[in-house]
């Protein structure tokens, strides 16, 4: 649940000027008003262009002298010297660096750029583990060279001589709180990913800042910093895609202009230039070696991929019960019910109010237990600064922030709070004992999944937040705090002494102002010696990782379905993410579809999903019908809304009853081909979903890399790798026009073949429970023959295949079959299927035990579709002659 305060921000000249910030703020009841929340929305999408300056490279700085130049057969190494007089723009030069190349496997280049004594911050590998590994030079697709004065390197593709990445003409800089590296890049490039933002799919090109800082962002606005933190860009060329991941967690303002020439230019507030060229050549291929780095995302349970439902603002359990019936009433399947913050006393977390007690609490899970249903509660970070278990039982452990030695309080939710030190020892045992107890399945609260929120960390006090509680007890928030003599250590890789940690000479573009408004102290130091200002944008990942744990210690061989809010690279390797507070509107409704593609395509964080119909203000009748089609190609489903908008749950209206019945049976009949592309996903990384963007002049290409369409979609989108999603995205609208490229494809409700010659077609008559959707030929699609109440019920359906030829007649799918939860599994099937225009037949490994099979087949063509009976197991291959199968009505 996000901060519903409506906040003006001010910000002065001096904030430019990078000479301090100035802010007024009005703050309004969480009750405010739509009217007043939409002036607020508008406010926040022009502010930042409002306060945009041309982008300048500042005062010219001498750069680098590179010398001791060693090549191996792996790689570079070299010595770089400041090649003048110190330029000190935001801070100290530092004299000495050190440049190390790898070639670490045949499409992955590792370049780092350090100081010689290792004392500037660097991400620490356990919390994103480095990817090893090394080639000979001449066995990689990428090459790279170095010219030793003015020092610059050039990263090059060996096939075409293409240059992907250049240093040259532009100085590096390197001080003790900021470094700029620019990069040259071919006229109108088509950039992709460095979010999260909602801005256009593929990146702005001219004047254009994307500023990495995670923040709690509500209504999602464009041309902002967001919740999340991910410094990976894709680049597609003419003919070829490469990747470049900068692995850094510091704040910064990635610039993308075409003043003087085209380019790309990080700058940021610390650590150390480490970064990451992925050859590809294809989008997927960056994306699987992406994953490399990354990690592979988690596994979900098979209910995950139910549909969900939410609200901040039910006001007691019984109201929550009387949703999960009045669901059951409408006959629409509901999987999961979740409550928000609205569960705890006083919002503290691991408490219970008086409206949802105990035992009421626990009738309800086993209620929803006995139908085979779900139930997840959300968890903040921040534990209410008062006397009671879950603060003390912190408080004993010293697992909180400190600020000169006393706990650091911020103010969230149920008032003043403590905010966890992820990287204390002790924290991990805190959090699994709080789970334990809390929801302890005997006599606590049986979760089956967790929801975690305001992780970024979010704190509703501005900056510099001195008396959180206006109280005359002290606030243990005064007085700034120097690095303590344990970080001012050489090789300790923690961060230099000396800088300026709340208010540093360099401003990156945060929409809030100062780094350190509406967070926790950016000068507070972790356990260990690492500053929150450095390691800021990890707080979200690591508690993911840290709760995940604990879920799993409360059942450990079950796999966890935990969504969280705040995230950074390798996150989807511990969780899903819902894409925040989002509006109840048609341009949000649009701008999920590319919000989305960012985390599932790009980040390789793929259970995501935005709130279905809306979260802030009121949704109407066909917005929500709408929203409640297309969320059922996201991965993650839920309908969630707040407190004081009206209420929508699915069988408000008969038209949205009608979408989600609708919606949600194609959507259970496919749980098993999402699943499958999920799986395929946590194995080597190819993206569960995909875009099909084709920008004017450019175009990125996932699916068809020959098509040089340009036309400009970012409102289509494959659902796996074989059905592509194409919504209705016009307000109140019937019809829609969306691209085919030049293949055959077959409409998934009526079954016809469409021939796409790369242009757009237009389909009228669409109703607010439709939404169109293309089986792509080539592809044989295994489908439940029905759908059911439940997930569970689901998995006892027999299957059927859909099979849609080619131009060659020819098609293939793809089947993986397990329990569904287990994190270690006892058997597993992967199953492949070929059809050739005689036969059909199945292969593959059969080690997942069951008793259904393959009921029928229906082919596709050109006339209408004929199905077959097959009658036919899973549990071993098989081939058939299909004019030998008997034909039936389809």
């Amino acid at each position: 649940m996000d901060a519903l305060v409506t906040t003006f921000d001010y910000i002065g000249q001096s904030w430019l000027s990078g000479n301090g910030s100035s802010a007024i703020s009005f703050v309004m009841p969480a009750s405010v008003t739509f009217f007043h929340s939409c002036i607020f929305l508008l406010w926040s999408s022009f502010l930042p262009w409002s306060i945009s300056v041309p982008l300048r490279r500042g005062p010219e700085c001498p750069g680098y002298t590179a010398s001791n130049v060693e090549r191996t057969d792996g790689g570079f190494t070299a010595d770089l010297t400041l090649a003048g007089a110190e330029c000190n723009i935001y801070g100290q030069d530092l004299h000495d660096l050190k440049f190390m190349a790898e070639f670490q496997t045949d499409s992955r280049l590792h370049v780092i750029i350090y100081d010689k004594d290792e004392a500037v911050y660097q991400v620490p590998d356990f919390i994103v583990p480095r990817p090893g590994g090394s080639v000979n030079a001449d066995d990689s697709l990428l090459d790279i060279s170095l010219e030793e004065e003015p020092f610059s390197f050039t990263v090059t593709r060996k096939s075409n001589k293409e240059v992907i990445f250049s240093t040259k003409g532009s100085s590096i800089v390197f001080e003790n709180q900021y470094w700029r590296l620019r990069t040259s890049l071919p006229d109108n490039p088509s950039l992709y990913g460095l979010g999260e933002h909602t801005d256009s799919l593929r990146l702005p090109t001219s004047n254009y800042i994307r500023t990495l800082w995670a923040r709690d962002a509500g209504a999602v606005p464009q041309n902002s910093n967001l919740y999340g933190t991910h410094p990976v860009y894709y680049e597609q060329r003419a003919e070829s895609t490469h990747g470049v991941l900068l692995l850094n967690s510091n704040g910064m303002d990635v610039k993308i202009n075409n003043e003087n020439g085209q380019y790309l230019e990080y700058n940021v507030l610390g650590g150390v230039i480490d970064l990451y060229f992925l050859a590809g050549p294809s989008p997927f291929d960056v994306a699987r070696e992406y994953s490399d780095i990354a990690l592979k995302p988690a596994m979900m349970p098979y209910w995950g991929f139910g549909f969900h439902q939410c609200r901040f603002g039910y006001s007691s359990v019984e109201e929550v019960a009387a949703v999960v019936a009045n669901y059951s009433a409408a006959s629409i399947p509901l999987e999961t019910m979740w409550t928000d913050i609205d569960y705890m006393d006083s919002y503290k977390v691991f408490t219970l109010g008086p409206k949802f007690p105990l035992d009421g609490m626990r009738n309800l899970v086993n209620d929803l237990h006995e139908q085979n249903q779900h139930y997840i509660v959300m968890v903040d970070p921040a534990v209410a600064y008062q006397d009671y278990p879950a603060f003390n039982n912190g408080k004993d452990a010293d697992i909180f922030l400190k600020y000169n030695d006393s706990i650091y309080k911020g103010r969230v939710w149920p008032g003043v709070t403590a905010f966890p030190d992820w990287f204390h020892d002790n924290t991990q045992g805190y959090w699994d004992n709080e789970f334990k107890t809390f929801f302890s399945p005997s006599d606590g609260v049986d979760i089956d999944g967790l929801w975690i929120d305001m992780n970024e960390p979010s704190n509703f006090c501005p900056w510099p937040c001195d008396n959180p509680d206006d109280s005359t007890e002290s606030t243990d928030i005064v007085h700034n705090r120097s690095l303590s003599p344990r970080d001012d250590q050489v090789g300790s890789k923690k961060g230099l002494p000396g800088r300026n940690l709340t208010d540093p000479p360099y401003q990156i573009r945060n929409t809030i102002g100062l780094i350190g408004n509406k967070t926790a102290r950016t000068d507070l130091i972790h356990q260990g010696g690492w500053t929150e200002y450095d390691t800021h944008n990890l707080y979200g990942t690591m508690m993911s990782k840290t709760s995940r744990n604990s879920m799993v210690a409360r059942r450990p061989d079950k796999r966890p379905l935990v969504i969280t809010r705040s995230t950074f690279v390798g996150a989807g390797s511990y969780v899903g993410h819902w894409l925040g507070d989002n509006v109840s509107a048609w341009d949000q409704y649009r701008i999920s579809i590319r919000h989305l593609l960012q985390f599932v395509s790009f980040f390789q964080v793929p259970m995501v999903g935005a709130d279905v119909c809306g979260f802030l203000g009121d949704t109407t009748e066909n917005l929500c019908a709408r929203w409640t089609a297309l969320g059922a190609f996201y991965p993650f489903y839920r309908n969630h809304n707040v407190a004081g908008a009206i209420s929508q749950e699915a069988y408000r209206w008969e038209s949205v009853a009608a979408s989600a019945r609708k919606a949600i049976d194609i959507r259970y009949r496919l749980l098993d081909y999402i699943y499958t592309a999920l799986h395929r996903q946590t194995v080597d990384g190819t993206p569960m979903l995909s875009p099909m963007c084709n920008p004017p002049t450019n175009t990125c290409r996932f699916q068809y890399p020959s098509d040089s369409a340009t036309h400009a979609i970012d409102a289509q989108f494959f659902y796996g790798p074989s059905l592509l999603i194409s919504p209705v995205t016009d307000a109140d609208s019937t019809s829609v026009s969306f691209y085919l490229p030049s293949d055959l494809f077959y409409d998934l409700f009526t079954l016809e073949q469409i021939e796409g010659t790369g242009s757009s077609i237009t389909y009228t008559s669409v109703q607010y429970t439709d939404i169109p959707v293309h089986i792509r030929g080539g592809s044989i699609i295994p489908a439940r023959v029905n759908s059911a109440k439940t997930t569970t019920a689901v998995r006892n359906e027999d299957f059927e295949l859909l099979v849609a030829p080619d131009k060659n007649g020819k098609a293939t799918g793809s089947l993986y079959l397990d329990d569904g939860e287990s994190l270690v599994q006892q058997g597993t099937s992967e199953i492949e299927f070929k059809f050739d225009g005689k036969t059909i037949s199945m292969d593959g490994k059969f080690e997942y035990s069951t008793k259904l099979g393959v009921r029928s087949v229906t082919v596709l063509g050109s006339d209408a579709a004929i199905k077959y009976e097959l009658d036919e197991g899973l549990d071993g291959p098989w081939k058939h002659d299909i004019g030998s199968l008997k034909k039936v009505q389809v």
